[in-house]
Formats: C-alpha cells, sequence, structure tokens
C-alpha cells in the first residue's frame, strides 16, 4: 500500500503519534505520543484560563514539538518509499 509524505505530515502535525500510526513505523511511540498529546492539550487549554502568561510559551513549544514530528514522519515515508523503489 502507497503512503504519502504529506499525510504522514499532517497526521503527525496535528496529532502526533498519528502520522507513525499511518506507515506502520514506531507504533508504541506513535501510542504514547497520542495519549500524551491528549494529555497536553487538555493542560494547554486550562492553563489558558489559570495561568495565561504560561499559555503562550506552552503553545510554542507544541507548535515546534508537533512540527518537528511532521518532518521527522515526512522523512520517514520518504525512506520507505524510496526503499520499495528501489526494492522493486
Amino acid at each position: 500500500m502507497t503512503r504519502y509524505p504529506i499525510v504522514a505530515f499532517l497526521l503527525n502535525f496535528f496529532f502526533p503519534g498519528a502520522g507513525y500510526l499511518y506507515i506502520g513505523r514506531r507504533v508504541l511511540l506513535a501510542l504514547g505520543w497520542i495519549v500524551g498529546a491528549v494529555g497536553l492539550t487538555y493542560v494547554e487549554f486550562g492553563i489558558k484560563e489559570a495561568a495565561p502568561a504560561y499559555y503562550w510559551p506552552m503553545f510554542a513549544a507544541v507548535f515546534l514539538m508537533n512540527t518537528m514530528f511532521a518532518i521527522d514522519a515526512w522523512k520517514e515515508t520518504k525512506a520507505i518509499r524510496a526503499q520499495k523503489q528501489a526494492a522493486a
């Protein structure tokens, strides 16, 4: 089955770990990141009201983290596709 790098990128950006599940790699890590991301999102929304000064630094950190996970999923998908093309 062909996996698309842009799909893995978007999944990992919006739901860290989901892109790895999509490509079938790092499954245990992916499940851990999904659970962690749900908890982090809950805290992030709660902190907006309770400690607004901490919201933007936390938002920036989560944005950076999600971007890095998305790039990693993109690269991993491209590597998988290159391996399949080389084997064919």
